[in-house]
């Protein structure tokens, strides 16, 4: 059954957080100073089990969910987590299973996680420079293991992504580094533009590098042949570039509202309509009632129907308070 919004989007991804830690403290994310040793994260009785996660995305791919991202927070500080993955790929109807992650331990647990039926990951890498790297993540890992975790995904038949955040006066000349070892590992890479996500990363717009801008810096280097949108809601520009490709995602200067077909679900249950929704409509409550499949497939089709959501075309005017990223995972 399609399920369409308000503004006639399906419903096809589903993001789901299974933790709000992370072992990182970079400072478009989880900067320190906020996310110190005395921050209250949740609690575990707060946290959905794998269990309650796996019911919420059967009945949302029977509404036209077929794609889920496991992310975080660090997603792998989750205990056991190909147990989850194994529950997941045992849907119906579910034909991509993606997570988004640090790299931190991908080395040690790549191997497991594609056994389990993980298809694809995403890893966060913001700079070549071992310099550059510790200071965005907080001094919390070296550049060398996230490459190994890289490489320790490849080996395991996992399809990778690099995903860069790329800010002015912090990386702007990872760039060319980043695309050359891209293009070096026959990686996909996405620039991403540095995005007003929670309310304490500190963002401005003039730390924001358009894509505009890395792409005229690329095509300096590069011969860039651009590629066609590979599916509906695809959020990033794709270029060729060698035996690489390069992509642009571009929230912040070209919105891609129109398009978007995701819905998130927080650690703590409560699912997102938008990345920047001010709130989330609470679904942990019903997971733990006597609510049966039926009823609770019908609220979570509720939930999307009325959704209206297009904050990146309306940025200047909402000025809500937004859930930090590392809460509801990006």
């Amino acid at each position: 059954m399609q399920t369409l919004d308000q503004l006639t989007r399906p419903l096809r991804d589903l993001r789901i957080s299974v933790t709000d830690r992370c072992n990182f403290r970079c400072r478009y994310c989880m900067p320190a100073e906020i996310f110190g040793e005395n921050y209250q994260f949740l609690p575990h009785a707060e946290i959905l089990s794998f269990e309650e996660v796996t019911r919420t995305a059967r009945l949302a791919s029977q509404l036209g969910v077929e794609k889920i991202r496991i992310t975080g927070g660090e997603p792998m500080l989750r205990k056991d987590l190909h147990i989850l993955i194994a529950q997941l790929s045992q849907l119906e109807g579910i034909r991509d299973i993606a997570m988004t992650t640090n790299g931190s331990m991908l080395a040690q647990k790549a191997q497991l996680l594609k056994d389990a039926g993980l298809h694809r990951v995403t890893v966060s890498l913001d700079a070549i420079s071992a310099s550059i790297f510790r200071s965005m993540n907080g001094d919390k890992s070296s550049v060398e293991s996230i490459m190994m975790g890289i490489e320790a995904a490849q080996d395991a038949g996992l399809g990778v992504k690099v995903n860069a955040v790329i800010q002015k006066g912090v990386n702007e000349r990872e760039i060319i580094p980043l695309s050359q070892y891209a293009m070096a590992h026959g990686l996909t890479l996405r620039f991403i533009e540095f995005m007003d996500t929670g309310n304490t990363n500190g963002w401005k717009l003039d730390q924001v590098m358009p894509s505009a801008e890395i792409q005229k810096e690329l095509s300096k280097h590069y011969q860039l042949e651009e590629l066609p949108p590979s599916q509906l809601g695809e959020t990033a520009l794709r270029f060729k570039a060698g035996d690489a490709e390069l992509g642009f995602i571009s929230s912040v200067t070209k919105p891609f509202c129109g398009d978007c077909t995701r819905a998130r679900l927080s650690a703590d249950g409560h699912l997102f309509t938008c990345l920047f929704a001010a709130n989330g409509h609470d679904i942990k409550s019903l997971l733990r009632s006597d609510m049966d499949d039926k009823q609770l497939a019908a609220r979570l089709a509720e939930i999307w129907h009325f959704r209206n959501d297009r904050y990146s075309q309306i940025r200047s005017s909402a000025t809500h308070t937004k859930p930090e990223m590392s809460y509801l995972g990006g």
